[in-house]
């Protein structure tokens, strides 16, 4: 089992406890300290500094015999993300097979289908931000919870640029560039205002990094 490309910046002994609980499940301290090799008191202070970044859960669990209630630790929702998935290889892989299947315009039809539910979704983060700046500001942290890496800026006559330096699906993009203009029409929808979207090379071997120029709210009707 390994982790994902973070792995180096991970202290050897978070990691040790990490992956023994993605084995295990919820276990005590006592049955962790035996799977790493390590003791029961650096055990559970690794266990309780992962608790408090949020990466661990812990639960008391009463005892069937006299004593304190034991306390269990578990791989919480954020720690999902450190261990690999299936990532844009298999999705690249998978609309290639479609397209042969089912014809040439599927992939398109499928990425069209994908970003009308992702926007649906979004919208309903979005329902609560009143004016233009503040739906700007909460895509951006829908955004970066989708893994991207994006800042918002305002200029000096107050408009309003989103610069995005990693986006996951940049990759699909390059294979199926239509949907780069489908991801557009949904930021548009979702802000309610017109945008422009341009690439600035980032290097021959960096994803490059993409502009989205928010001109103002979209006409209605």
């Amino acid at each position: 089992m390994r982790f994902n490309e973070f792995t180096e910046l991970i202290k050897p002994q978070w990691r040790a406890v990490l992956e023994q609980l993605k084995l295990g499940g919820g276990m005590a301290v006592t049955e962790i300290a035996a799977g790493v090799g390590a003791s029961y008191m650096s055990v559970k202070q690794h266990c309780e500094e992962l608790h408090k970044l949020g990466y661990l859960d812990r639960t008391r669990v009463p005892r069937t015999e006299v004593g304190r209630p034991e306390i269990f630790y578990s791989l919480s929702e954020k720690a999902a993300a450190l261990f690999p998935e299936v990532g844009v290889d298999f999705t690249l892989e998978l609309l290639a097979e479609l397209k042969g299947i089912f014809g040439e315009s599927t992939p398109d039809k499928l990425l069209f289908q994908y970003f009308q539910k992702l926007e649906r979704k979004w919208q309903a983060g979005l329902a609560k931000a009143g004016t233009i700046h503040e739906r700007a500001e909460k895509l951006v942290s829908l955004r970066e919870q989708f893994g991207g890496t994006v800042s918002l800026s305002v200029g000096g006559e107050g408009e309003l640029c989103l610069e995005e330096f990693h986006n996951p699906l940049q990759r699909i993009f390059a294979r199926y560039p239509r949907a780069a203009a489908m991801e557009l029409r949904m930021i548009e929808q979702l802000l309610g205002a017109r945008v422009t979207r341009r690439e600035v090379s980032s290097g021959r071997s960096a994803q490059p990094r993409v502009v989205f120029e928010i001109y103002g709210a979209m006409a209605s009707g």
